[in-house]
């Protein structure tokens, strides 16, 4: 059964959840506070980010505050792995497991082979999942979430859905990578970086001429790999249709300020969807974000936005990349007049501006340079370092001081409503407390009976309704001790019994998923030819392939960290299409605006640019 049937299958809403980025504990603990249904982030080994490592004290710390929520814990382990690292690898995922951790994200088959316990395991988008066949061969392998490309339109996304029953996750903000994941040695073949070792140079990001076969150079220094950041906040209801059911958020190189401002526009997004659904999903976790800010994801980095492919496969010219700078340009906030000295501009100011703000321009040689406004007087901007704008130039606002000062306090409370009834039988005083979900406990303290000199609900109910340093908030309570005095000291007493007891509760009836067993005769789908683009690196993932396919795990093809052969120059492969993106597609008339073929070339890197116009892919090739 696809997910597009499970509505009609199901009596109770399906979860979905938004999944944030997390470099290290505390932006782990201050997403779940903005409102993620579950994090992710590295272990300090093996993980796609070697930057974003986290200790194991720290990822047990994210655990035990995330699963009071109901929060689900994901650490990344999905960079290729070598023979001589099988056993750490294996040590590192049992420690996991014994800390708590929901699930792994992994790219390595030779995971599945591996002695591990029974976590469940996650395709990472780095295993490449490009097709309906290949998303249903890694639910049978015993995958539990299948982490979808970025490439995909609604209408793929819905085949994808047909073809499986596990939860669909896809990216809907942050940065994209132009190739498609998993596939691309352009960092490893250039400087030596892998990408697949979580060391990716980012070549994408690098300014590049556009040459002809001659030499000719038909565009000069523009970043024509460089791609915009996603921005999919408008489209969660559509993608929740079309079956996607975890909403990933990029990041995981990002700071606190970054992920508390998106992951709550997303959370509000999300909320949004549910609320004119009813009946139809539900979040995955428990609690509620209480914001004091309102979030706006265009106050946080970004080199532009686009949907990428999700609503148009064959996008317009100029709507993907971003040609000009692989930075944070901002908001247009004016244009410079005069520079007076050299930490000084006479601008003509269109928005207000405010002492602290980060300002920025494009020199004379194209490239984005940036300071921090230290004052303003009338039209005259005083700098805090040396700036030479040309007369003319578009100034632009890429840090508020302003909107700075708001996200770096404490902005979110995570929440959980609760409703109590107080009662007293046989000398016995009882709170019985629940939450939304229908979880409850009961504590009882001995009490003798004393009346009352004067009403006393209202002293009781704002004793109970002080759960200030807990999780916890007093959503109603049912008072049947009527005349009673219970001291306030007894009333706190058997409070703090009540919320250790739910929290206890929670911790007890927390429910894992389990790695999912493979389907006996597991077989690679039908035409799917290995090659060294299966980052094939180690034995268990040469046993694993040679167990589902016709070749001997001597014969496959091992990735030798892609080093391109003579027969496969590819270190790239792409939907985006630099001929498209320039307005020269070739199945226009205006392909003829460009020659073939064409050449990228920066310093000593030099990829030429094959066009395959009937699957609609560019390939990036090895030039040299």
């Amino acid at each position: 059964m696809g997910h597009t049937d499970e509505i009609l299958e199901k009596s109770v809403p399906v979860a979905v959840e938004l999944l944030a980025p997390a470099r290290n504990a505390d932006i782990a603990i201050a997403a779940i506070d903005h409102g993620a249904d579950a994090v992710y982030m590295g272990a300090h080994s093996h993980g796609a980010r070697s930057q974003a490592a986290n200790s194991l004290d720290d990822i047990r710390r994210v655990v035990a505050y995330a699963h009071r929520f109901r929060v689900k814990v994901y650490v990344t382990v999905n960079t290729i792995v070598y023979d001589n690292e099988i056993a750490d690898v294996e040590r590192l995922v049992w420690e996991l497991y014994g800390a708590g951790v929901d699930a792994l994200i992994v790219q390595d088959m030779g995971l599945l082979e591996m002695n591990l316990p029974p976590i469940a395991l996650h395709a990472s988008t780095q295993c490449d999942i490009r097709t309906p066949a290949k998303v249903r061969f890694l639910q049978d392998a015993g995958f539990s979430q299948l982490v979808l490309p970025r490439e995909l339109s609604l209408d793929e996304i819905r085949e994808f859905s047909k073809a499986v029953s596990v939860p669909l996750e896809a990216f809907v903000h942050g940065a994209l990578c132009v190739s498609y994941s998993g596939d691309c040695q352009a960092s490893f073949v250039t400087t030596g970086r892998s990408a697949n070792r979580g060391e990716c140079a980012q070549i994408c990001r690098y300014r590049f001429d556009l040459e002809d076969a001659e030499g000719h150079k038909l565009v000069r220094g523009k970043h024509l790999l460089s791609l915009k950041d996603m921005n999919r906040i408008g489209a969660l209801g559509d993608m929740l249709e079309a079956g996607v059911r975890s909403f990933k958020i990029e990041g995981r190189l990002k700071d606190a300020a970054y992920v508390k401002n998106v992951v709550a526009a997303y959370s509000m997004a999300l909320d949004a969807v549910i609320a004119v659904n009813p009946g139809k999903w539900r979040r995955a976790s428990r609690g509620v974000a209480v914001h004091s800010f309102v979030p706006d994801v265009s106050k946080s980095f970004n080199r532009g936005f686009t949907s990428y492919f999700l609503r148009d496969v064959s996008p317009a010219k100029g709507a993907l990349a971003s040609l000009d700078s692989p930075k944070w340009i901002g908001e247009r906030v004016g244009v410079v007049l005069s520079v007076p000295t050299s930490r000084s501009i006479k601008a003509r100011i269109e928005v207000p501006l405010e002492n602290g703000d980060g300002l920025g321009y494009f020199n004379s040689d194209g490239e984005f340079c940036g300071f921090r406004l230290n004052r303003i007087d009338g039209e005259r901007l005083m700098a805090a370092s040396d700036v030479v704008p040309q007369r003319g130039a578009v100034l632009y606002r890429n840090s508020s001081k302003k909107w700075n000062d708001i996200i770096e306090k404490d902005t979110s409370r995570r929440i959980i409503p609760v409703y109590m009834s107080l009662s007293v039988s046989g000398g016995l005083l009882s709170l019985e407390v629940a939450d939304s979900d229908g979880t409850a406990v009961t504590a009882v303290i001995p009490v003798a009976y004393q009346q009352a000199r004067s009403p006393q609900s209202q002293a009781r109910h704002n004793v109970l309704a002080k759960l200030g340093d807990t999780e916890f908030r007093l959503e109603g309570l049912v008072d049947e001790c009527g005349d009673m005095f219970v001291p306030a000291s007894v009333l706190a007493s058997l409070r703090r019994d009540a919320v250790e007891l739910l929290r206890r509760e929670y911790e007890v009836t927390y429910r894992f998923d389990r790695r999912r067993t493979a389907v006996a005769g597991l077989r690679l789908p039908k035409g799917y030819g290995l090659s060294r683009h299966d980052n094939i690196a180690n034995r268990f993932a040469a046993r694993f392939y040679a167990e589902v396919s016709d070749v001997a795990a001597e014969d496959l093809p091992m990735a030798c960290e892609c080093t391109p052969t003579a027969t496969d120059r590819r270190v790239m492969q792409t939907r985006y299409c630099v001929r498209r993106e320039l307005g020269a597609c070739l199945k226009t008339a205006a392909g003829r605006d460009l020659p073939s073929p064409l050449f990228l070339t920066s310093g000593n890197i030099r990829f030429r640019l094959d066009f395959d116009c009937r699957q609609c892919r560019m390939s990036v090739m090895a030039d040299k």
